[in-house]
Order: C-alpha cells, then structure tokens, then sequence
C-alpha cells in the first residue's frame, strides 16, 4: 500500500502558521493537528495563541485543550496523540496538516523518541536546590560542562529542561549523546512528507510580535493570568512560566508595571521566534516559504496549495 501523505507547517511564533493553514483549508480536504507545547492547556488561550472560534470552525483542529494546566505534557505524550490523531484524519480521507511552532514535538512525531532514564526524585531536589541558591543559568553551566550538545539547545533559563538535560545525563552515563528529552531515532517513512517552513524578515516579524504582544493585552490577557492564579497555578512552575504569564503574574504581585511586563514580552518572544527559526532552521527537509514575498496569507496559502498538488499528497 501507498505511504499516506502528511503535510507538516512550522515556523516560528505570530509568522502566520493559523492563518495559512485556514486559509488552505478552503482548497484542500484536510484537519489540523496542533504542535505546541503551550496550545495544549485549557483556560490559557489568549497568550498561547490559540485559533480562535471561527478559524476551529472553518478547520478542524486537533491536540488544543487537551489537558488543565496543572497536568504535564511532554513530547513522549504528544507522539503517541498526535500518531492517533493522524491516523484517524487519514482513516476519514482527508489531509492532516501538523501546524505548530514547537520543534521538538514535530520533531518527535516525525522521528521518534527512545526512552529516557526515569525521573531521579533525590537528584532533582539537589539540582532544583542549586538553581534556587545560584540561578538557573549556573545550573545551565553545569550542563554545558557535561552535555555540551544538550546546552546549546536549551536557554539558560529553562530550568526544567536543563534539570531533565542533567538527569538524563546522570541516568546515561558520561559520554552518552542526549538531548535532555531523550535519543532520536531515524526517520521511519511512515508518511509521503512535506514539510513547510513559513518566515518573515526579522525586522517585520518583530514587528508584528510585538504589535501581537499589545493585542494580547487588549483582549484580556491579564483577566485570563488572574483567572489562572486563583485557580492555585503555580506562576513558578509549567506552564505558567511561559512568555506572557510569568511577566503579567509579576504584575498582579506587585512586582512589575503593565509597561515594563509588555517591553519583557516583547523582548522575550522575539527572542523565542529567534531559537524557533534557528531549530527549524537544521531540519534539511524543510522547504522555505517567505510569506510576504508570497502575498501575504492568501498568497502564501496558494503557495503551499501548488507544492502539496505537485508533491502529489492531494489531486
């Protein structure tokens, strides 16, 4: 039997990856399935970025609001849903489209993940007592001392994913390739795939980030952060450490101005969609598209529609 066909959308945060995709779906028979890791919790909508009522309408959308925020969700966990979900869109004759900006869950769905060492309770509470005395980022030194590669993909800030990064370390074996969220495996050829890459000049992506940053607000984001404090969230702790929430939670502590809280927020996504681009940016099978060279959403929707035509996933 013939592979399936699987068109994978990437690119980094506020580039237009929704948009596109919806825009698709008014030529091509498809349903959407989500790659990101902020996107999958319920109640935090405005700052992940969420399709809003009429894009869900005009598209299925998959792997969004799948879990309350005090729950975790990791890549393990989104490979073995986002496998089903594939799956089941295929199975009803239509093209599923994985949308997303996070690149290590794509990369998991499309490659694998072989198991990582379990989680070392007594390790981690050391680690976590380090970083709380000297930092995160000297706990990032720590890794980078051991696990250079595994560094160098992770911001010294990502206290979690630099706590894991160690322990995975630790449970390997000096000298062990790791990533911090276990090994890859090869390609398995599961699916005929197309993956696009959507950009924009950085001048005018930071632009629209930071104008998207200003929309956030004014549609509410600070009621949705207070909404989620009362709710006993964790404003320390996943996901509530995400961009837009940690800064906007100082705020309703008292230990930031709204107007210093947007200058984080902006400062800090354009810095993410700078990390986005750059993994993205190591997958060779990604084919480029600028949006605004292409004409925008429309155009560049249209661009996406000839090459999957051409690459033969749809007639």
């Amino acid at each position: 039997m013939s592979r399936p066909p699987l068109l994978v959308l990437v690119g980094p945060t506020g580039v237009g990856k929704t948009a596109v995709a919806v825009r698709l779906a008014g030529q091509v028979a498809m349903e959407v399935i989500g790659a990101d890791s902020r996107q999958v919790y319920r109640g935090m909508d405005i700052g992940t970025g969420k399709p809003t009522a009429e894009e869900r309408a005009a598209v299925p959308h998959h792997l969004i609001d799948v879990v309350d925020p005090a729950e975790r969700y990791h890549a393990a966990r989104f490979r073995a849903d986002a496998l089903a979900t594939v799956a089941a869109v295929q199975g009803r004759g239509r093209l599923a489209v994985v949308v997303g900006g996070t690149g290590l869950y794509v990369r998991a769905l499309l490659r694998g993940l072989t198991a990582a060492p379990p989680a070392d309770p007594a390790l981690r509470a050391t680690l976590e007592t380090f970083a709380a005395e000297h930092g995160a980022p000297a706990l990032h030194a720590r890794l980078a001392a051991v696990a250079p590669d595994a560094a160098r993909r992770l911001h010294p800030n990502d206290r979690v994913r630099v706590v894991r990064a160690l322990e995975v370390h630790a449970g390997a074996g000096a000298g062990t390739r790791d990533t911090g969220d276990g090994d890859w495996g090869g390609t398995d050829g599961a699916w005929r795939l197309v993956m696009i890459g959507l950009g924009r000049a950085r001048p005018a992506l930071n632009l629209a980030l930071a104008e998207r940053a200003r929309g956030m607000l004014a549609r509410g984001m600070m009621d949705e952060v207070r909404r989620l404090l009362e709710a006993g969230h964790d404003p320390a702790r996943p996901p509530m450490d995400g961009i837009g929430y940690r800064q906007l939670a100082q705020v309703l502590q008292g230990r930031l101005t709204v107007e210093e809280a947007l200058r984080l927020m902006i400062r800090d996504t354009t810095r993410y969609a700078k990390r986005q681009v750059t993994w993205f940016q190591r997958e060779p099978e990604i084919r480029w598209l600028d949006v605004d060279e292409a004409g925008g959403v429309e155009g560049a929707a249209e661009a996406v529609h000839k090459h999957v035509t051409r690459e033969g996933l749809i007639e």
